[in-house]
């Protein structure tokens, strides 16, 4: 039943991490792109292997004197694919590892079954990284951002695509702060969406179209602003940010059918045309329309191949070809394609629109009718289904205007920073009491439910503590991120083991909460006192929590080697059927 010691190599393993607390941990999947490609025969191509030779050349992408000292090859793997960028202002070192997919892809050549790849190989590395960052080739990048949003069901870690004009080997390039951001991003901030990172901006993926082959400012957002600019300064957007509203865990979905089409109309297009597209085995459309979503409606041979393919159950969504705005019933042209039963499709991209398609046609399970339901229904901040209304109203709220009058602040940019201030601390302390309605009141003037006080703690991290399990389903259900650390590195789900809160404890794990390797760290030592004193509620905390109960002390005992020592029976049970259940799994 005994264990042998930790080695000591585990043990210095253990201590590095502990004197680094700041370190977190990024994955990035490296599928290709301009961003590593070289000149062959005088044209650019993919080339394996080449960004890892490069990062390890550039001081700002990888520090390799904190390597060594710190060991940093014991714990993570070998120096070809580890790395490490320098101490950023928050403190934190960001650590990535480098996934290559081969073959290496010039981005025209990607397909569902890379999309699939790249999400896949994010599910199996969620619980080890908290974000991703993925290289991609220009010319396809928005269709797969918008894909990936989809795809990943339930999100709350940030997922970043990026690349360059320009090869990062060349002397003059993009392609250093395209990588240098999106790692900072990811490292830094949960923002729980699928983004694009090009020159300075973070866009939401499923809003970007590439617009420019010629200057580096490629991608463009035109019917929402960017969630992060980086300038002299990094700003986030905090109450633009799309968060998941639900208690289910991170998922994917990687059949995504393939059944799906564009459809650009013109002027004279023929119905010979429109019928040979619509024909079997066509599932979906996305119909590419002129300004507000309009069509000829004086063209009844048209209409009736398109109801045609609406009565075989074909979904057809309607965008408009303008670059910006939103299909609106504004002109009799535009109605008669909705009377037919054709879906609205806001201002979504085309690019988006045919990714949502294949998603929710991809959902076999679904009937015809739910399937249409969910295309009306806005899924991951694809559209704006309420264009030109204000998200932020502090006019009426009469605790910011009092504060507003007495600091002699009118404008609405300045009453939004007071209330940026404030609603970290306010929200925190409705938590803590159990407040639900000053929480509410608090969203409705457009405050953000998961900023952080002034120790890093978020309304989440709080309500956990307290064990308020109402308040916690109500932050969780309103967006609420269950990986963020306070300073001292505890998330939501380590304050309920910590006060033992198992409903709430229970709540988080299905909602995915899970140890990061920092917070396991000397866990055994932990465990092995709480076997020694019997503490089983304790015990069972950390189990219900997701912790194996093997971990060992500083000393090589695990817990149920000192409860044996003790003759707890009730304890030396319950670890004994922990580990029978683990070996099931």
């Amino acid at each position: 039943m005994s264990r042998p010691p930790v080695p000591v190599q585990e043990q210095k393993r253990q201590r590095r991490l502990v004197d680094n607390p700041n370190e977190v941990h990024v994955l990035m999947i490296n599928t290709g792109g301009t961003m590593t490609m070289d000149f062959q025969d005088n044209v650019l191509v993919p080339q394996p292997n080449a960004l890892v030779k490069i990062l390890k050349k550039m001081t700002m992408l990888h520090d390799e004197e904190y390597a060594q000292n710190s060991k940093l090859y014991d714990y993570y793997g070998s120096p070809e694919n580890t790395f490490v960028l320098p101490l950023s202002k928050t403190d934190k070192r960001i650590v990535y590892t480098v996934l290559e997919h081969m073959p290496q892809l010039d981005s025209c050549n990607m397909t569902t079954e890379n999309w699939s790849k790249i999400v896949n190989d994010i599910e199996q590395n969620y619980q080890q990284y908290i974000g991703f960052v993925i290289l991609h080739g220009t010319d396809t990048m928005a269709y797969t951002a918008s894909a990936l949003s989809f795809m990943c069901e339930n999100q709350g870690k940030p997922i970043i695509l990026t690349t360059s004009q320009i090869p990062i080997h060349q002397m003059r390039n993009d392609a250093f702060d395209n990588l240098l951001g999106a790692l900072l991003l990811a490292g830094s901030y949960i923002i729980p969406e699928v983004g694009l990172y090009f020159q300075g901006k973070l866009f939401r993926g499923n809003r970007v179209k590439k617009v420019n082959a010629r200057i580096l400012t490629a991608f463009a957002s035109p019917n929402m602003h960017p969630l992060v600019e980086v300038e002299l300064d990094i700003t986030v957007h905090w109450d633009s940010v799309w968060r998941t509203k639900t208690t289910k865990k991170f998922r994917v979905q990687t059949n995504m059918n393939q059944n799906v089409g564009l459809l650009r109309l013109f002027p004279g297009i023929t119905t010979v045309t429109v019928k040979a597209f619509l024909q079997p085995p066509m599932e979906g459309i996305v119909l590419e329309t002129y300004g507000m979503g309009n069509a000829p409606n004086n063209r009844p041979d048209l209409l009736d191949e398109f109801k045609k393919g609406i009565d075989r159950g074909m979904l057809i969504i309607n965008c408009s070809q303008c670059l910006q705005g939103s299909v609106q019933q504004s002109y009799a042209t535009g109605k008669s394609l909705t009377d037919l039963g054709i879906i609205p499709g806001h201002d979504m991209t085309p690019e988006a629109a045919l990714a949502k398609l294949s998603y929710v046609l991809g959902k076999t399970e679904l009937t015809i009718g739910e399937k249409k339901r969910m295309l009306y229904e806005n899924l991951r901040g694809e559209m704006s289904t309420t264009l030109g209304s204000e998200k932020i109203s502090l006019q009426d709220n009469q605790f910011i205007q009092a504060i507003a009058k007495s600091l002699n602040v009118s404008c609405k940019e300045e009453l939004e920073n007071i209330r940026d201030v404030l609603t970290p601390s306010l929200a925190c302390a409705a938590a803590k009491s159990g407040d639900i309605n000053t929480l509410q009141e608090i969203l409705k003037m457009g405050g953000n439910l998961s900023g952080e006080d002034y120790d890093g703690r978020t309304p989440l991290h709080v309500a956990t503590h307290e064990g308020h399990y109402e308040v916690v389903l109500y932050l969780l259900k309103r967006g609420a991120t269950i990986y963020s650390k306070d300073q001292n590195g505890n998330t939501p789900l380590k304050n309920a083991v910590k006060r033992r809160h198992m409903n709430i404890i229970k709540l988080l794990r299905q909602t995915g909460a899970h140890f990061s390797k920092e917070e396991i760290i000397n866990v055994g030592t932990k465990l092995c006192s709480l076997a020694a004193y019997g503490d089983m509620e304790g015990l069972k905390a950390w189990h219900l929590a997701g912790l194996d109960m093997d971990h060992c002390s500083y000393d090589g005992q695990t817990p149920l080697n000192v409860a044996l020592a003790a003759g707890n029976q009730e304890v030396v049970e319950f670890l004994q059927s922990t580990l029978k259940q683990n070996k099931k799994a």
